[in-house]
């Protein structure tokens, strides 16, 4: 898989989407933490220990210098849903809340191991 380092602990993958060196994490997945939540870097480590701020920050600093692409694709992926999820209700083929809390309740019931 060719990649290309472009910042400390950062690198593209082959479709220039931007990782966090040694992980398993996009610099997106941390922005959207930061966006979502409104966690620090320090909050964001303690929910995500295999994080170090280190490479945190240096997610953060990726996303300033190129924000505005980020936050293009954020909004790209957001429509996607959106679509998505109109598509299924449309369809009749997204379950209601009723719906996912009735199949909790009767995965809950069922004996352990069935």
């Amino acid at each position: 898989m060719p990649t290309t380092t472009v910042a400390t602990h950062i690198y593209l993958d082959e479709r220039g989407r931007p990782w966090i060196e040694g992980t398993n994490t996009k610099v997106v997945e941390v922005v959207l933490d930061k966006v979502a939540y409104g966690w620090t870097p320090d909050q964001i480590h303690e929910q995500h220990p295999h994080l170090p701020l280190s490479k945190i920050h240096a997610a953060f600093s990726y996303y300033y210098d190129h924000k505005d692409e980020i936050d293009a694709e954020i909004q790209r992926q957001q429509r996607e849903v959106d679509a998505m999820r109109a598509a299924a209700i449309a369809a009749g083929t997204q379950p209601t809340r009723a719906e996912l809390e009735r199949r909790l309740a009767e995965r809950r019931s069922r004996p352990t191991g069935s």
